[in-house]
C-alpha cells in the first residue's frame, strides 16, 4: 500500500467480503445503438446467442463470397538472352 494511507483508519475490514459474488461473475456487454433498438433486453440477446450456438454445433456451413480469380500475367523470363539462334 502506498505510504500516505493511514492503517489506523482501515481497521474492522472484512477480508474477502464479497469473495462469493465476484466468483459467480456477470458479463456485462454494452451493445451498440443500433443493434440495441433490435435487442431491447437481454432475453432477446440470449435467444439469439442460444441459435447461434446451435448453427454453430451443427456445423451449417455459413455461405461465403466467391473467391475472385487472380490476374493473369504473362510471366517473363528473368534468363539473360544468351545470343544463340
Amino acid at each position: 500500500m502506498r505510504p500516505e494511507y493511514d492503517l489506523s483508519r482501515l481497521k474492522g475490514g472484512v477480508r474477502a467480503k464479497y469473495y462469493r459474488q465476484a466468483k459467480a461473475g456477470t458479463n456485462v456487454v454494452f451493445l451498440d445503438p443500433d443493434v440495441a433498438k433490435v435487442f431491447t433486453d437481454s432475453a432477446a440477446v440470449n435467444q439469439v446467442l442460444r441459435l447461434l450456438v446451435r448453427l454453430a454445433e451443427t456445423n451449417i456451413p455459413v455461405p461465403t463470397r466467391p473467391k475472385t480469380r487472380p490476374s493473369r500475367r504473362r510471366r517473363t523470363s528473368k534468363k539473360p538472352k544468351t545470343g544463340r539462334k
